[in-house]
């Protein structure tokens, strides 16, 4: 009997699950979720990068299933804002943060800021780990600018409010294929992709 092999996204957020399992679909691969192992060890992500973050992420639980896992760290700089909100995307907005509460700060930081200044960028970085072993780090980053009013519904986080000018639409508008050949996270599957396939797949 052949077993599928496993990869564990160390994550509990529906949307970065969502779009990992959409950009390593052609793989052979079972792709679970922190959501699948509520017993896991807590995480601390107290790293001062989204490198170190998504390694922590990664090794605190290969270490502790002894299997693949997939740590990913990313969020938005805002270039006038110090880039800020930078490795506290999620929790911008405080304890309690949503997408939504994190969006609205975040426009109200900018208010009577000309959307040509609002410039940021959305960054991602991936770590591979299996036991105790650091397969591969990569990354990937996608620029924009912040609009001054959310349009649109579809991805999540920060999309509705990331305006990319070549379309002339946020991510929240944007269809999510075209998405995913230009975001961060596209881009750093890609590279994810090439990694399997040098190491692990096939």
């Amino acid at each position: 009997m052949i077993f599928m092999k496993e990869l564990i996204v160390a994550t509990k957020n529906k949307g970065k699950l969502r779009e990992i399992k959409d950009l390593l679909k052609e793989f052979d691969l079972k792709i679970t979720s922190l959501r699948d192992y509520p017993k896991h060890p807590k995480i601390f992500e107290d790293g001062k990068t989204f490198r170190a973050n998504a390694i922590k992420k990664a090794l605190t639980i290969s270490r502790f299933m002894n299997k693949l896992v997939m740590g990913e760290d990313s969020g938005l700089e805002v270039k006038v804002l110090d880039n800020q909100p930078g490795i506290f995307s999620a929790r911008f907005s405080g304890v309690q943060a949503t997408d939504r509460k994190n969006n609205k700060k975040l426009l109200k930081m900018l208010a009577g800021v000309p959307l040509k200044e609002r410039h940021a960028r959305y960054r991602c970085f991936v770590a591979l780990t299996e036991g105790n072993k650091v397969i591969a780090v990569v990354s990937g980053s996608c620029s924009g600018l912040i609009s001054q009013k959310s349009f649109g519904k579809n991805g999540f986080g920060y999309d509705p409010v990331f305006f990319v000018p070549q379309y002339n639409k946020t991510f929240g508008q944007l269809d999510p294929a075209i998405k995913s050949q230009i975001s961060h996270r596209g881009k750093a599957l890609k590279r994810v992709k090439q990694v399997l396939k040098e190491n692990l797949i096939g």
